[in-house]
């Protein structure tokens, strides 16, 4: 007879442990539903300028990593390495973001096509806006984006002619990124995307100005 009561008191802990492992399931869905607004049904859904922005802008800032690595570790005074890891550290988390979103939406990590398409797949709400590039194919760089030839270089320099170039160089990177991060935070359709956008254009534009100033300092101008 003793059994059944200790038979019993075996399922119940089975029972518990079950629900209790559903629930961290069911935490982990939900925090992964807080953090990706994407998933909720009253988003909207990704629309060529969403994925595409995210394609894009995810190679441009992984440039941008690249460079501020080597800087973070190499550059001659603190400033620019504090410069340096600031770039790193907030463009990292946004790739992470944006593959995030597109891993969501069931899309590849890169552009299959010509870069920047999604930027003529508007609306047609241009807001008087400068006119946009226009896609590019057959592997030419986005705007801003260094050549070979110039990563070669900054990688063989030492000293503050290291800093001076690294900053010639980042300064046009986040210039030309800049219409990218305008035209998702004006025509992207996931509020995500839109802020994200935004955010960029913010830090970004306070790093550009702090640039110049840095390269003035130095006697130094912006890269034609």
């Amino acid at each position: 007879m003793s059994s059944l009561p200790q038979a019993r008191r075996v399922s119940q802990v089975i029972v518990a442990i079950v629900a209790a492992f559903s629930l961290l399931l069911l935490g982990a869905a939900l925090g992964l539903l807080i953090r990706v607004p994407s998933f909720d049904s009253a988003e909207p859904e990704a629309t060529a300028v969403d994925v595409g922005f995210s394609q894009d802008m995810s190679v441009h800032h992984q440039q941008a990593v690249t460079m501020a690595t080597l800087a973070r570790e190499r550059a001659d005074d603190v400033a620019t390495r504090q410069l340096a890891f600031d770039i790193e550290t907030n463009q990292r988390d946004q790739i992470g973001r944006m593959q995030g979103w597109l891993g969501i939406w069931n899309q590849p990590a890169q552009a299959t096509g010509p870069v920047m398409q999604w930027m003529t797949e508007s609306t047609g709400h241009q807001h008087g806006a400068a006119p946009m590039p226009m896609p590019m194919s057959g592997g030419a760089l986005m705007p801003g984006m260094a050549t070979s030839e110039e990563l070669s270089r900054l990688g063989t320099l030492r000293g503050p002619e290291f800093d001076v170039y690294f900053l010639q160089l980042m300064l046009r990177h986040h210039q030309g990124g800049a219409p990218m991060a305008e035209y998702g935070a004006t025509h992207a359709a996931v509020p995500a995307v839109r802020a994200l956008a935004k955010n960029m254009l913010g830090s970004q534009g306070s790093e550009m100005e702090l640039m110049k100033t840095m390269l003035s300092q130095r006697g130094a101008k912006p890269l034609a």
